[in-house]
């Protein structure tokens, strides 16, 4: 599945240079509008991704202002990569290891278990939406964002267990969701899907990916181990190869998230002893103005898209479908809650009965878990794949209830941003103990 996304500004007339110039304007508009909230975010103690979704939502109702889309194209090629790679850059390697149980947890049998239930729930309660209809829906809600989750989660003192969980899961379950996503779709246009193969699809798409990013990790090294003694060749590698991996993996559909995670991992182990450390000094500093960029106009994207939405549904309709978002949302933090809790206890057994790898340092105590509930946030995977959703079928018949699944999407999408992310410190807060530490992750 090649899900990917490019913003396309819609302009008077293609042709015109006047045109072109307003659509210069108004990506350097967004840009001072995002650089400038940034510093009030930071004074008024508040998320930067809940205030620049909220910009972008007022934006997106000025008149004078272009409609702005996104075409599921360019967003996961374009800003994906780097950001994956970053997080996987950056996550403990040995942390990540001893918590893989709970973090491939969360990142599979939880994205299947919660696509599940967002379904029954779409299937009883939203007119017209038949079985294969609500699977589409709730895949497409079903994986948290690593957007999200590591946007809202940085700089609240988390332990770095947590942190690694939160961001081993989200970098993971990208995998799980498309592939569910993909089933789904065959089934809602009328094609018959085997269970078995879809297991083995699944199976592919992950290790595909996962060998891609061995490959280019190896590449990579190779390559840095050669050039290390010049600094901009080596920060320029870094800044190209993550993009690199994702397009090889998702041209020879496996999953590009998971090649770019594994490169990442790997990268880091190999720079740890390559790297003096003025290089990684300056390193960090160009990965952390590029990020800033790329995860605020993400969530000024996030917002741009309410007003566009909102357009596509009848007046009468956007009560009753905000409240069927607000029950998915419930269901959907339910299911996580009750599945992180019961990894507890299997932990607790497995390490009791010495089953396989799983050691005491995996545990899970109750601050952790309500934590690792509450950051279930979805974000810009879920938006772009339900833009993603075809147009027509292929008969040429119009793909059903599709403006209520986007319209569905973009409300799950800001309830669990909005109302996770302003919660979430308050929560740490009240939680903060042995399982809070004073230095951020």
């Amino acid at each position: 599945m090649f899900v990917v996304v490019r913003l396309i500004i819609i302009p008077y007339n293609q042709n015109s240079v006047r045109n072109i110039m307003e659509h210069y304007s108004v990506i350097i508009f967004l840009l001072a509008v995002m650089i400038g909230l940034s510093a009030i975010a930071e004074k008024i103690k508040l998320p930067y991704p809940i205030i620049m979704i909220v910009a972008g939502i007022a934006i997106g109702y000025i008149p004078s202002v272009p409609t702005v889309e996104l075409d599921p194209e360019i967003i996961f090629l374009i800003f994906l990569p780097p950001l994956i790679y970053d997080a996987a850059f950056n996550i403990p390697f040995k942390e990540f290891r001893t918590n893989f149980n709970t973090i491939t947890t969360l990142a599979i049998s939880l994205v299947f278990i919660t696509a599940t239930g967002i379904a029954i729930l779409a299937h009883y309660i939203i007119p017209g939406m038949t079985w294969p209809l609500a699977f589409v829906l709730g895949s497409i809600l079903s994986a948290t964002d690593a957007v999200s989750a590591i946007s809202i989660t940085k700089g609240l003192g988390l332990s770095h267990k947590t942190t690694t969980i939160l961001e081993g899961e989200s970098l993971i379950n990208d995998a799980s969701a498309l592939v569910s996503y993909r089933f789904s779709l065959l089934a809602a246009g009328g094609t018959s899907v085997v269970l078995w193969k879809a297991s083995l699809n699944f199976v592919f798409v992950l290790a595909g990916g996962f060998l891609v990013g061995v490959i280019i990790g190896k590449m990579m090294a190779f390559i840095i181990a050669r050039v290390h003694h010049n600094r901009m060749a080596t920060i320029g590698f870094m800044l190209l190869m993550p993009f690199v991996a994702y397009r090889v993996a998702e041209e020879i559909h496996v999953s590009g998230v998971i090649a770019v995670v594994v490169l990442g991992l790997s990268i880091a182990r190999f720079s740890a002893k390559v790297f003096p450390d003025d290089l990684k000094t300056q390193s960090k500093t160009i990965w952390e103005v590029i990020l800033f960029l790329l995860n605020g106009f993400i969530f000024i994207l996030i917002g741009l898209q309410f007003p566009y939405v909102v357009r596509t549904m009848h007046v009468d309709q956007l009560l009753i479908y905000t409240g069927y978002g607000i029950l998915i949302t419930i269901v959907a933090f339910i299911l996580r809650m009750a599945r992180v809790f019961l990894q507890q206890i299997n932990l607790e057994r497995a390490v009791k009965a010495k089953k396989g790898r799983v050691t005491k340092d995996a545990l899970l105590d109750f601050k952790s878990c309500m934590i690792i509930t509450w950051s279930g946030m979805r974000g810009i995977i879920s938006l772009t794949t339900a833009i993603a959703l075809p147009v027509s079928l292929t008969n040429g018949s119009a793909f059903p209830q599709r403006n209520a699944i986007l319209f569905l999407s973009v409300v799950v999408v800001l309830i669990t941003i909005v109302g996770q992310g302003l919660t979430l410190p308050w929560l740490v807060k009240k939680l903060k103990g042995n399982e809070i530490e004073n230095t951020s992750h």
